[in-house]
């Protein structure tokens, strides 16, 4: 039976980021640092995968990096994309927000680059 995991794009493509930007985060966050990205389950290569249930967690790590709490940080693209979106629809970037965090919190299930397109295809309707 084969195994499958997933690499930086994948990760990246689900977290709403570029694989360079999962690349950038092993290399500025090793094992021996304050906030460690999740080790991978194996390399191949010197190229690293995941199993596809550590999406969350690696999502989680992103979460927790200086700046990102409580919406702070960089925006996804994604974000970016539907912020631009509710802005055609009459939205100010408050209440765009605002949108994003209550559906968050009504489909805690869904990461935000997920409720973003999802939101993004709803208002094109």
């Amino acid at each position: 039976m084969t195994v499958q995991y997933v690499g930086a794009a994948a990760i990246g493509a689900a977290l709403g980021v570029s694989r360079h930007a999962v690349h950038k985060w092993r290399t500025r966050y090793p094992a021996d640092s304050h906030h460690p990205f999740p080790v991978p389950d194996v390399e191949v290569d010197g190229t690293p995968g995941w199993r596809p249930n550590r999406v969350a967690e690696i999502a989680d790590w992103r979460d927790g990096l200086p700046g990102r709490g409580s919406g702070g940080g960089r925006p996804t693209a994604t974000r970016q994309e539907f912020i631009m979106v509710a802005a055609r629809k009459g939205f100010d970037r408050k209440e765009a927000l605002r949108t994003i965090a209550v559906f968050h919190e009504e489909f805690p299930e869904m990461t935000e680059p997920q409720l973003c397109a999802w939101l993004i295809e709803k208002f094109s309707d």
